[in-house]
């Protein structure tokens, strides 16, 4: 067989991030059963460190096994029977996931549209909500991961919830990195991922569940149409029953356990502030360097930054470059932005002055490699203001 040796490399894309050293670390103790005694203790410690992460007291917040597309399936699965109707939000890729799930599990969807790089209007969220007053649901993208955009949320939440209505979030971006406001918000179903601002490789989708939500669990008249992310069962494991659901995966449970510990002796107020100031130093040195931000400022996720990149500069041999020379990846576009914009993640462990700072110089020498102007050593003193300010 061939050798399997990966190198080291600094993700700046939109995920996975880098894993935090001592994530890896526990990654690598000793596998115990999925029912013994000591990884009983660290799961009841890891809902409760969840629990900080989230903002919230909902006894349902817990890890499911799978990526943050198994968080999204376990929400809409959960929280849908076959015949209800949806409303779901939709500004890029991610918003048109939760729409196909959702007709996937035989719910009419009456989707939103709002263009891409920009977010969904309350307007229209209104509107869709009057003209289709039995939906049972209103599902929204917080970080919209394909274009950079944090949705606010405040005041859809409450238009659906003064309607009736339960609110699905796509939280897979944004939380670890800024507030997901939960209890604040009264938000019924939340869900992320462990591979971005959380610092933890892929692999567990954290959920939380709110009262109404549980409550209809508890009481929907058809099965969960999913055996494996049905809530109603792996809520037993992970509450005093311990009844047996499926094997947990242990070594990743630890993982994700010191990540959230991570995230705690740090405070996420901290950390918060932390994704701000690296993301202002980032769009600083971007702007100096003469390349336009797609999304207008007071909509911009903290963690994700998408930017157009320089006429005349090839997308796929340029990031190829930076990830020759540099060992830097950043991502593509997709969707109405594939071939025009690059997305730039600071996530987690990743979002630190020497990433931005690191980034600056390495797009400064590729682009001006492949003939672009660019202002010679600008990126980096208008990254290093920020800080210096």
């Amino acid at each position: 067989m061939n050798a399997r040796n990966p190198k080291s490399k600094l993700l700046l894309g939109p995920g996975p991030s880098n894993a935090d050293p001592r994530v890896l670390r526990a990654l690598s103790e000793p596998t115990l059963g999925h029912l013994d005694p000591d990884f009983v203790a660290i799961m009841d410690e890891t809902t409760e460190l969840l629990r900080y992460v989230f903002g919230t007291s909902n006894e349902i917040t817990i890890p499911i096994s799978g990526t943050g597309s198994a968080g999204m399936e376990t929400a809409i699965v959960n929280s849908l029977e076959p015949g209800d109707k949806a409303i779901i939000c939709i500004a890029g890729v991610f918003g048109e996931r939760m729409a196909d799930v959702t007709q996937r599990v035989g719910a009419t969807v009456i989707r939103v549209h709002a263009p891409w790089g920009k977010p969904v209007s309350p307007d229209d969220v209104r509107k869709a909500v009057k003209e289709n007053p039995d939906a049972k649901v209103v599902g929204i993208v917080h970080a919209e991961t394909s274009t950079g955009v944090l949705q606010p949320l405040e005041e859809i939440a409450q238009i659906a919830h003064n309607n009736g209505m339960r609110m699905v979030v796509d939280a897979v971006t944004s939380l670890g990195g800024m507030e997901v406001p939960v209890d604040r918000l009264g938000l019924d179903f939340a869900f992320s991922g462990t591979q971005k601002c959380l610092s933890c490789p892929p692999g567990l989708a954290p959920i939380t569940v709110g009262e109404k939500a549980l409550e209809f669990i508890k009481n929907r008249k058809a099965k969960c149409q999913s055996w494996y992310f049905d809530l109603s069962m792996i809520s037993r494991y992970w509450g005093g029953e311990r009844f047996y659901h499926h094997t947990a995966p242990v070594n990743m449970m630890y993982a994700f356990n010191e990540a959230l510990r991570i995230i705690k002796e740090e405070g996420w107020e901290v950390r918060a502030a932390r994704h701000r100031l690296n993301q202002k130093a980032l769009i600083a040195g971007l702007e100096a360097m003469e390349m336009k931000l797609v999304v207008e400022p007071e909509y911009r996720l903290p963690s994700l930054t998408t930017v157009y990149f320089p006429e005349g500069v090839e997308d796929a041999k340029a990031r190829k470059k930076l990830l020759d020379e540099f060992g830097i990846e950043i991502g593509s576009g997709l969707g109405v932005f594939k071939g025009k914009v690059w997305r730039i993640g600071l996530m987690g462990t990743n979002s630190t002055k020497g990433s931005v700072l690191t980034l600056i110089a390495a797009l400064e020498d590729i682009l001006v490699s492949m003939g672009a102007k660019v202002p010679a050593g600008a990126g980096l003193q208008a990254a290093s203001a920020v800080y210096r300010a």
